[in-house]
């Protein structure tokens, strides 16, 4: 679970990554609403695949700026293999290679009640964009 920051937490946003760039261009946008709207001073991304930088460099860069523990939320919507399996891994390797920094893997955006939400205002949109015959 993660809880609410100190000055020493950082949060690394993680995605899958793509060969498209439009694609990955998200994830530093959502990065610089997160910086502005959270209490985390320092808010790194990262992607699991296919795009730079890596999760070890997301992370690298955490520990540098000083962080004592590093919330690494997947942007992911669901815990398929990837959020369940890959990331835990991650977290453990970090952990390994960073004995004194605490790495907390966070939940998919998965069913949470704002994504409910979410999904209800872009069905509204569909309808509101559906062009007559």
């Amino acid at each position: 679970m993660c809880d609410a920051g100190s000055q020493k937490t950082a949060v690394l946003l993680i995605a899958h990554g793509s060969r498209r760039a439009d694609a990955n261009d998200d994830l530093p946008r959502l990065a610089e609403v997160v910086r502005q709207h959270s209490p985390y001073p320092l808010v790194e991304i990262s992607y699991l695949e296919l795009a730079q930088p890596s999760i070890p460099e997301g992370a690298e860069r955490c520990v540098a700026w000083g962080a004592e523990t590093v919330l690494l939320l997947p942007y992911f919507l669901s815990a398929g293999a990837h959020a369940a399996g890959d990331l835990d891994r991650f977290r453990r390797e970090l952990s390994d290679d960073y004995p004194d920094v605490t790495f907390r893997l966070c939940q998919p955006l998965g069913l949470h009640r704002l994504m409910v939400e979410i999904v209800l205002d872009r069905l509204r949109e569909g309808e509101e964009n559906e062009k007559p015959d």
